[in-house]
């Protein structure tokens, strides 16, 4: 702490210097729900007093002779105000510091200090004074860092459930839901914002932004804004237009970066751009975007959560119509721009919309995933939830974008020879399924409600897929949306699965056909299954059959099929998704009719165990088992298992088998420790040489507490 004298008429002896400050952390943090945050900064929410113990050197302070004050700097803009009396009125929206009767005890001085409830988000300089009528010093003792106040009610961010605020703010742990509507699996994230270094990353995330280059004063006055730290955040997460966190990149090969599925924790991608001089991070894909937007916005005093959107449409002509092409043979094309994700991951701030209303108030879909551009930028939102539902698409903002990712038609078409040759409309299945983790539960809380009206607006009909309780998505019989209707009437063809499809299993499935006409038809069945990625891109088939049948007037055909897992076990990851299109042939009219359906397989799980349980303590040695069982039903060879655990130890470990029989366990057992603490994660990946993707993929949840102190 550097001392700067200010004189107006000579030195005067014996006066009261300032000899350290004692920032109170500990208790500042615990009052402020910020322990944790930072071993740097003291670390305070807005609006909210914090304590300061000044020391004094040579005498105590007088205060009638003497003010005592305190400067606040953020960039250029500062303000100076006295330690008053806590008697004596102050303005709340200005800083102010007080004193109660009791707080000078000699030498030691404590102060109660409290910023405006709209303080803009940032690292502020703090500086004491103390002057008299001769002269003034200035003392510079250090940094404290402010964030939004969700605990306060006046805050724009105030979310008044406490056990949400305990889910939304301070917990660092979460699911991110991935595969399909019909087989959809949590997979856990660590957000990580209480690992080191990561606040002072997000704090960085906004000193680098172009806002803040182009307009230093302007960006330090919007930061009071939620919705313009939700903007800016979420163009910085992606590096499209910045300097920012994450390279996407969605095929191909991830040499030179980290392939997005290895992903498991957003402390490890923020320290690794904070450390690289703000070079961006590769690679990421929607959910790596989401989750780690979800980390810098928590870490700010934002409420957020990671949002799974299951069959998220991207239109990008507004048209509110996704054309989807398939071959006579049940083959799906990759001809048109738009697409239909099996899930797409996005984020959701909670917000009062001072801008737009009360209507507007609440959770907000805010996507970093760069697709489309936003006023030039690539960032969508901050768009209110109920603006989506309620169809108000002018409202702030990216509304049309989002209502189309959640409510968009599917036009599907069957071309041969260059021509259209038969035609369907699926009006059910974008955003057939919404959802994120549920508070204080591992379950899923669906909130598709939340963006579409139960009763159609477009006038929909039929049921949808068999969707579930409101927090769960367990279901033994899906279906197709609906079926699928010759144009010419009569024939109609739907498409189910039996159970829930596995990577270990045959894949078991029933075309059925009903002929409402009075005439009998002689039909061929095309049945065609192909891998393709979540984002809507179709690969190679892998397994196809055809048959010709007869069908009477008014019957109904229930023709069942069953793919072996020879058929796709050789080269099936454990992230990809299954497409069966059934095209059924009317031999005399020449018309088609199609019926599709996609899902994920589940794969066979990695058995993960902590001795003494999964709560551990920091600083302890720990052995953690992990262990494959082959339920295959064949020999595999070259089996490999890998283990990973940011936070918990350095690298990977490995435990290989040249050949693993039916029913035979492979093992590694690991030592861990966790050196700081909140929530770990153990990934476990399993593979073998028979198989060119990864194959399984676990993960094992882990709290650590610090202990006695």
């Amino acid at each position: 702490m550097q001392p700067t004298a200010h004189y107006t008429r000579g030195l005067i002896e014996n006066q009261c210097r300032l000899k350290y400050v004692n920032f109170e952390t500990h208790f500042n943090h615990i009052y402020h729900e910020t322990l944790g945050f930072s071993r740097e900064h003291l670390v305070v929410r807005r609006g909210k007093p914090f304590r300061l113990t000044l020391m004094f050197d040579g005498r105590s302070w007088n205060p009638q002779t003497e003010i005592l004050g305190l400067r606040i700097w953020l960039g250029n803009f500062s303000q100076w105000f006295p330690v008053q009396a806590a008697k004596q009125p102050s303005n709340p929206e200005s800083w102010s510091a007080k004193i109660h009767p009791g707080d000078l005890h000699g030498q030691s001085l404590l102060v109660h200090i409290c910023s405006p409830v709209r303080s803009s988000v940032g690292a502020y300089g703090l500086e004491v004074t103390i002057e008299t009528a001769g002269n003034r010093r200035s003392y510079a003792v250090g940094t404290l860092v402010v964030l939004c106040n969700p605990w306060l009610e006046e805050d724009p961010v105030y979310l008044p459930a406490e056990e949400q605020r305990e889910e939304y703010v301070r917990s660092d742990y979460g699911l991110v839901y991935m595969g399909s509507n019909l087989n959809p699996s949590g997979r856990p994230w660590s957000f990580g914002q209480y690992e080191p270094g990561v606040l002072e990353a997000c704090l960085k995330l906004l000193q680098v932004s172009p806002q803040h280059l182009s307009d230093v004063n302007q960006d330090y006055i919007l930061r009071a804004d939620p919705v313009y730290l939700c903007r800016v955040i979420c163009a910085m997460v992606n590096c499209n237009d910045d300097q920012g966190i994450l390279a996407g990149k969605w095929h191909g090969s991830y040499q030179g970066g980290v392939n997005p599925t290895e992903w498991s924790c957003s402390s490890d991608i923020l320290q690794s751009w904070a450390l690289s001089d703000c070079s961006p991070v590769r690679y990421g894909q929607c959910w790596v975007f989401a989750a780690v937007l979800c980390t810098v916005m928590r870490a700010l005093g934002v409420p957020s959560r990671v949002v799974t959107v299951f069959n998220a449409a991207h239109d990008t002509d507004g048209s509110l119509n996704i054309e989807e092409y398939y071959t006579s043979r049940g083959q799906k094309l990759s001809l048109s721009k738009d697409s239909v994700w099996n899930f797409h991951v996005w984020t959701e701030c909670w917000m009062r919309r001072l801008d737009l209303g009360p209507e507007f108030d609440g959770w907000q879909v805010v996507d970093p995933t760069p697709q489309e551009k936003s006023a030039g930028v690539f960032c969508c939102g901050p768009c209110p939830v109920g603006a989506i539902r309620r169809r108000h698409l002018t409202a702030r903002f990216d509304a049309p974008f989002v209502y189309a990712s959640v409510d968009a038609n599917i036009v599907r078409r069957v071309v041969s020879h260059g021509r259209v040759v038969g035609t369907a409309v699926d009006t059910e299945s974008v955003g057939s399924f919404i959802c994120t983790k549920s508070v204080d539960s591992d379950a899923a809380e669906n909130l598709t409600p939340a963006y579409k009206s139960l009763q159609s607006h477009r006038g929909r009909q039929g049921n949808g897929p068999n969707m579930l309780t409101t927090k769960g998505y367990k279901s033994a019989y899906y279906s197709s949306p609906g079926p699928a209707a010759d144009a010419s009437g009569g024939l109609e063809v739907s498409l189910t699965l039996d159970g829930v499809p596995s990577m270990v299993d045959s894949i078991a499935m029933c075309v059925v056909v009903r002929n409402g006409s009075t005439s009998p038809r002689l039909l061929v069945q095309h049945l065609n299954a192909q891998l393709k990625k979540f984002n809507g891109v179709a690969q190679d088939c892998f397994w196809e059959t055809q048959q010709e049948v007869q069908i009477m007037p008014g019957e109904v055909l229930k023709l069942r099929h069953r793919i072996p897992p020879s058929a796709y076990q050789s080269f099936l990851a454990d992230d990809d998704i299954v497409n069966v299109a059934a095209v059924i042939k009317d031999l005399a009219t020449k018309h088609r009719v199609l019926a599709t359906q996609e899902f994920s397989l589940s794969s066979p799980q990695i058995s993960m165990e902590i001795e003494g349980g999964s709560s551990i303590q920091m600083n302890k040695e720990h052995t953690a088992h992990v262990s494959f069982t082959n339920t295959f039903g064949k020999t595999l060879s070259g089996a490999t298992l890998t283990v990973e655990g940011s936070g918990l130890f350095h690298g990977k470990h490995e435990a290989r088998v040249v050949l693993l029989p039916p029913g035979k366990t492979m093992q590694k057992n690991i030592s861990i420790t966790a050196y700081s603490p909140g929530t770990k994660l153990l990934m476990a990946t399993f593979s073998h040489s028979g198989c060119q993707a990864t194959v399984s993929r676990s993960f094992h949840k882990i709290s650590v507490s610090a202990g006695c102190l």
